[in-house]
């Protein structure tokens, strides 16, 4: 692991810290998320965001100067953010009881399971026949568009946001902290906090966001093809499931998505359920713009786009096998290392 020279005086692997993350968020994540605790790293994050946002990025100014701002912007924050991650990891290796500060900034920053919760509530929804409360429930996951979906969609659009988890809140944290440590996984989250607020291809930020949208792009490339193959892999062991046509769908449809890389994962699971995903769609958000109006998104996978509460189950089934093996092979680097003679051969 590459922890800027500091991992080789490691006391203990930091992949532990990791796995017990991973581990503590299966049981109890979303206990203490974001929306519950106000100085939360990713609300604190996201406030920096924003407040280089309205500050910077002004209607009035002209879009190269909004796109230097931003570049600008990205290059602080990151640069802070990465400075931030050191110090903590420094901190946790060198100073009694610091790797307990880390280990729960791991926690809280490692999205596992306050999605598959709040998905499993959308399916108990649509199984109880009760499509407002499926609503309510997915509007955090869909702002702004969850109240014009009839019941199909708001299926299909939870078990997209349960793929897309997968990888940006999954996958991409826990490979960018196992080649980085805590540095690489601030990094990652806070080029997916800016790319949520403000990687937007809309009048205000298009320029401005441009620098930090691309750049999560890039962090995603690889994690987002992990994700998918995780989906493959899962499906193997989920009955009713489709592990060749998850492969092929995969493969041929990825790049039909709105996101090229988060397109592997929702591919795969559209063709391990049998389903057609994304699609055409009623639009809008609820972060700066106010636009609404209709998508003409392709579809991806060639089933049924009538998806239903058992469809959503067994995404759910496919979602929590692929964080499993996700830890597998966390476990596994783990392992190898210490047979190899600690942490700092990686």
């Amino acid at each position: 692991m590459f922890l800027l020279g500091i991992s080789g005086r490691a006391a203990f692997d930091p992949l532990i810290l990791l796995l017990l993350a991973l581990i503590v968020d299966a049981f109890t994540g979303g206990i203490v998320n974001s929306a519950r605790l106000t100085r939360h790293p990713v609300n604190l994050l996201r406030a920096a965001v924003l407040w280089c946002d309205r500050k910077l990025n002004r209607p009035h100014r002209g879009e190269m100067d909004r796109a230097m701002r931003g570049l600008v912007a990205t290059l602080i924050l990151l640069g802070l953010a990465a400075a931030f991650g050191w110090l903590i990891a420094w901190a946790s290796q060198s100073m009694p009881l610091m790797w307990i500060v880390e280990a729960v900034l791991v926690l809280l920053l490692i999205d596992q399971r306050s999605v598959h919760r709040r998905v499993r509530r959308v399916g108990a929804a649509l199984y109880a026949d009760s499509l407002d409360a499926a609503r309510l429930d997915l509007e955090p996951l869909a702002p702004g568009t969850a109240g014009r979906m009839d019941a199909h969609a708001v299926a299909r659009t939870g078990i997209e946001s349960c793929a897309r988890a997968l990888a940006a809140g999954v996958v991409a944290p826990a490979f960018w902290y196992v080649l980085f440590g805590f540095p690489g996984l601030m990094v990652f989250k806070l080029l997916s906090v800016m790319d949520e607020n403000v990687g937007h291809r809309t009048a205000q930020h298009r320029a401005f966001g441009f620098t930090a949208a691309r750049t999560n792009d890039i962090l995603l490339f690889i994690p987002a093809r992990i994700a998918g193959f995780l989906v493959v892999l899962a499906g193997l062991f989920v009955p009713t499931t489709y592990p060749k046509s998850s492969l092929a769908t995969m493969l041929r449809d990825a790049r039909k998505y709105r996101s090229t890389n988060l397109g592997w994962p929702v591919g795969a699971m559209a063709g391990a359920l049998g389903l057609s995903l994304a699609g055409p769609r009623a639009t809008g958000n609820g972060i700066g713009n106010g636009e609404t109006g209709n998508s003409n998104e392709p579809w991806l996978g060639a089933g049924s786009a009538r998806a239903t509460a058992l469809d959503v189950r067994r995404a759910l089934y496919i979602f929590a096998i692929a964080c499993l093996i996700n830890g597998f092979w966390i476990a596994g680097l783990m392992v190898l290392r210490l047979f190899d003679g600690g942490p700092g051969w990686l």
